[in-house]
C-alpha cells in the first residue's frame, strides 16, 4: 500500500486524550452523585432499628427526653411543656402529601416540624418554602434517608451537610434540629446511635426524637393511627409521622380527626422549637454558606439532568442497534437471494463481462508480501494487464517484482502518496475496466472474473468485492476476522441492497475507467482515499454494487498498535470524506441515496454511537454498583446475543466455519471499545482541524499465492 510517512503530533493527541479523560471523569462524578443520591439508599416505610448494645448511652439520655441536646462534654436532654404537642413529619417534602397536610394544619391553626430527605427538599424547594412560609419548622432528615447508626463517619458528615445545604438553598436558613431516619424513643438508642448523635453534637445539631409513633407507616387504618397521636394522659408528646414515603391519604385523615379531639381536649399542636421553648433553630444562613449549598444542590441537579439524558440516549440507541440489526440481517438475506437466484438455471441470463482488465497495484515499501500479491494476479483465469506502481520504495519492491519475470508493467515514481500512485496506474492502463488492489492482497485465480461481472450493468460504475483476512491466528486476527465477515461485509449488502455503497475498498475494487475519468481520478483530499472515491462516483450518478463471490485474502494488523493506526486512518479519512461529500444530503438520484442513506448511516453508527460507546460503558458500570446487577447483566447477555445471532448468520452466508466466534465475547469487552477509541480520537483530530497524514502498516509476509475459497478458513 502506497503512503507517506507522518503523523499526528504528539501534543495534539495528549490534548485529545486529556479532554477525552476530563470528560470521563466529570461523567463518572456524574453517575456518581446521581446513584449515591438516587440509589445508595431511599425513602421507605420507616420501621424503627433498635438492635444492638446501649451500654454505652447515658442514663440521663436513655431515660431522659426525646429533644438531646450533645454539644457539650455532658448531655442533656428535654422534654415538651404538658398538653402540648410537637407535631412531626418525616420523609417529606411530598407533592401530593405535604401539600395537603399544610392545608389541614392550617384549617385547625396548629403548626409542626417537618424533618426532610435532602433528595425531596432538592426535587422540590417550592415545598420547602411552603412549610417555612406556614410558620412551620423545617429539620434535617438525612441527605438519603440513611441510617446514620450503621453509616461511617465520613458518610453522617456528607448525609448531614448536604441535607442542611438543600434546605439552605430553598430557603436561605440553617436549622439546628435532626431528626436520624429509623430512630424512634430513648429507650431504643443504641451504642452506634449514640455514636451518630454525638458527632451532630459537635455540628450543632440538636437530636429530636419521637414519644407516640402514629404508626402510620405500617397504613393500619386512619382510626389507629388518630388513636396513637392524641395521648391520654394530658402530657406532652412528640408525635411522629409521615408526609413522604408512600400512600399517606390515612395520614392525613387522621391527622384531620385528630386535630379535631386535640384541640376539643385544649392541647397545643406546635413545632418542635415552641413545644421545648427553644429560641434560634432557624437561622439566616451566611452568603459563603448559600453560595456553596446552591453549588451542592445545582450540582446534584445537573447530575439528575445528565444521568437521565443518558437513560433516554441509552434506550434510543438500543433502539437503533436492533433496528440495525434487523435492517442487515434483512437485506442480507434479500443479497443472499438476489445472489443466488442469478445462479438458478432459470434465471435470465445475465451477459457475461470478457473483457481484459487492468490491475493496478501501488506499492509503498511492500518487499514482504508484493511477489504474493502479483502471482496471485498473473495466476488470473481472467485476462489481465498488471501494473505495479512503486511510489519511491526504500526495500526494493520493483526490484522483486522485475526479477520475477513476469508479464507485469512496474512504474517507478518518486514517494507522492498512494492517490498519486493509483493515478499514474490509471494513465498507464490499456483497458476499460480496471481492478485496484492493495499491495498487501492476494487474489484466488477466479477473482477478478467474478468481480467484474456487475459491469455487466451500464448503470455500474463500480464493485466492491469481498476481503478476508489471511492472518486469522491468534484472538486479534479473530476478532478482526469477525469484524470483516460480520461488519464490513454485512454491512456493504445492506448498502448494495440500499444503493448506498460508500466504500470500495482498497484491497479489492473493479472501476469503469470512463467512470474514474469523469470525477478526475483518485483524489488525495482526504486519507480514506478509497471511500472519498466511491462516494465521488455515487455523486457523479453511478451506482456501486458488492460482488461477495470475489475473494481478496489481505494481512491485518499483528499488534495493537498497527491496528490502532491503520483504523485511525481510516476512521479520520472517512470522516473527512463525509464532510467533502455533505452536499448528497440534499442531492436528488444516486447522489440522494448516498447521502440520505448512506451517510446518515455512517453518521449514526459509525461516528455518533462510538462516541457515545464509553457513557454506555460507564453507565453499566454504575447499574452494576447503584442499580440491579441481574438486570444489568441480562441486557448484556441480550445484547451478546444479538451480535452472536448476526455473526452465526454473517459467518453462514459467507461459508466461513463459526470456530473464531469463540472469541466474541471477549471482543464486545475489549476490541469494541478499542475501535471506539478510535473514532472518538479520529473526531477530536477533525474538530480540532490537525492535518493527519498516512501511517504505513507494518507487513508480516503471511501472504501466499495463488489461494483458493478454503484457504486460511
Amino acid at each position: 500500500m502506497s503512503g507517506r510517512r507522518a503523523s499526528l503530533r504528539p501534543q495534539s493527541a495528549r490534548v485529545h486524550w486529556v479532554v477525552l479523560i476530563g470528560a470521563l471523569i466529570a461523567l463518572a462524578v456524574a453517575l456518581l452523585v446521581e446513584g449515591y443520591t438516587q440509589h445508595l439508599a431511599g425513602i421507605g416505610d420507616d420501621a424503627a432499628v433498635s438492635s444492638g448494645s446501649a451500654s454505652a448511652v447515658p442514663a440521663a439520655v436513655t431515660r431522659g427526653g426525646p429533644m438531646i441536646d450533645a454539644r457539650g462534654a455532658t448531655p442533656a436532654t428535654a422534654r415538651p411543656h404538658a398538653r402540648t404537642i410537637a407535631l412531626t413529619f418525616d420523609d417529606g417534602p411530598d407533592p401530593r402529601w405535604t401539600p395537603e397536610i399544610l392545608r389541614v394544619l392550617r384549617r385547625h391553626g396548629a403548626h409542626a416540624t417537618f424533618f426532610m430527605v435532602g433528595t425531596a427538599a432538592i426535587a422540590h424547594p417550592d415545598l420547602v418554602r411552603a412549610v417555612v412560609a406556614a410558620g412551620d419548622e423545617v429539620g434535617v432528615h438525612t441527605l438519603t434517608h440513611v441510617d446514620l447508626s450503621t453509616a461511617p463517619e465520613w458518610r453522617r458528615q456528607l448525609e448531614m451537610q448536604t441535607a442542611q445545604q438543600a434546605i439552605v438553598d430553598a430557603t436561605g436558613r440553617t436549622t439546628s434540629l435532626l431528626r436520624p431516619p429509623y430512630s424512634s424513643g430513648n429507650d431504643a438508642v443504641t451504642d452506634s446511635l449514640w455514636s451518630a448523635i454525638r458527632s451532630a453534637g459537635t455540628d450543632g445539631y440538636l437530636t429530636v426524637l419521637s414519644t407516640r409513633d402514629g404508626q402510620d407507616w405500617r397504613r393500619p387504618g386512619a382510626a389507629a393511627i388518630e388513636r396513637a397521636i392524641v395521648p391520654r394522659d394530658g402530657s406532652g408528646q412528640v408525635v411522629l409521622l409521615h408526609d413522604g414515603g408512600g400512600d399517606r391519604s390515612q395520614t392525613v385523615r387522621a391527622l384531620d380527626a385528630a386535630l379535631t379531639r386535640l384541640d376539643a381536649e385544649s392541647y397545643t399542636v406546635t413545632t418542635v422549637g415552641r413545644a421545648f421553648g427553644v429560641e434560634g433553630t432557624s437561622q439566616a444562613a451566611s452568603l459563603p454558606d448559600r453560595l456553596a449549598a446552591a453549588m451542592t444542590v445545582w450540582g446534584i441537579r445537573l447530575s439528575d439532568l445528565l444521568v437521565g439524558a443518558i437513560t433516554v440516549a441509552l434506550v434510543l440507541s438500543g433502539i437503533v442497534m436492533l433496528v440495525r440489526a434487523i435492517l442487515v440481517l434483512a437485506t442480507a438475506a434479500r443479497h443472499r437471494r438476489q445472489t443466488r437466484g442469478r445462479h438458478r438455471p432459470s434465471a435470465p441470463a445475465r451477459p457475461e463481462v470478457v473483457d481484459p482488465v487492468t490491475v493496478i497495484v501501488p506499492a509503498y515499501n511492500e518487499a514482504a508480501g508484493i511477489e504474493a500479491a502479483v502471482r496471485s494476479l498473473v495466476a488470473s483465469t481472467h485476462p489481465v494487464e498488471v501494473i505495479v506502481v512503486d511510489d519511491g520504495s526504500t526495500d526494493g519492491t520493483a526490484d522483486i517484482v522485475e526479477a520475477l519475470g513476469l508479464p507485469v508493467v512496474v512504474i517507478r515514481q518518486s514517494n507522492g502518496g498512494k492517490p498519486a500512485a493509483l493515478n499514474a496506474g490509471l494513465r498507464a492502463a490499456s483497458h476499460d475496466i480496471v481492478v485496484m488492489v492493495d499491495g498487501d492482497t492476494v487474489f484466488e485465480p477466479g477473482t477478478v472474473h467474478a468481480l467484474i461481472q456487475p459491469l455487466a450493468d451500464p448503470a455500474v460504475g463500480a464493485v466492491s468485492g469481498n476481503t478476508k483476512i489471511i492472518n486469522r491466528q491468534g484472538v486479534l486476527g479473530a476478532w478482526q476476522h469477525i469484524e470483516y465477515v460480520v461488519g464490513f461485509n454485512l454491512d456493504r449488502r445492506l448498502f448494495d441492497v440500499a444503493e448506498c455503497m460508500p466504500t470500495v475498498p482498497g484491497a479489492i475494487g473493479a472501476f469503469r475507467r470512463s467512470a474514474l475519468e469523469r470525477v478526475g481520478g483518485v483524489s488525495d483530499d482526504t486519507l480514506a482515499e478509497d471511500t472519498d472515491l466511491t462516494m465521488a462516483l455515487c455523486r457523479d450518478g453511478w451506482r456501486v454494487v458488492y460482488e461477495d463471490d470475489a475473494r481478496a485474502w489481505t494481512e491485518a494488523p499483528a499488534s495493537l498498535g498497527a491496528l490502532w493506526r491503520q483504523r485511525y486512518r481510516w476512521c479520520y479519512g472517512t470522516i473527512q470524506a463525509m464532510w467533502k461529500h455533505r452536499g448528497a444530503l440534499v442531492q436528488g438520484g444516486q447522489a440522494g441515496k448516498l447521502g440520505r442513506r448512506g451517510l446518515v448511516y455512517l453518521l449514526i453508527l459509525q461516528v455518533l454511537l462510538p462516541l457515545f460507546a464509553p457513557v454506555v460503558d460507564l453507565f453499566a458500570v454504575y447499574g452494576l454498583v447503584f442499580l440491579d446487577p441481574g438486570r444489568i447483566a441480562a441486557l448484556w447477555l441480550a445484547f451478546l446475543a444479538l451480535q452472536a445471532g448476526m455473526a452465526w448468520y454473517a459467518f453462514r452466508i459467507d461459508k466461513e466455519p463459526l470456530r473464531p466466534l469463540w472469541t466474541l465475547p471477549l471482543q464486545q469487552v475489549v476490541y469494541r471499545q478499542l475501535m471506539y477509541l478510535v473514532v472518538i480520537q479520529s473526531v477530536f483530530t477533525a474538530f480540532a482541524g490537525t492535518h493527519l497524514r498516512w501511517h504505513r502498516m507494518e507487513r508480516y509476509g503471511t501472504l501466499s499465492a495463488p489461494v483458493t475459497a478454503e484457504t486460511g478458513s
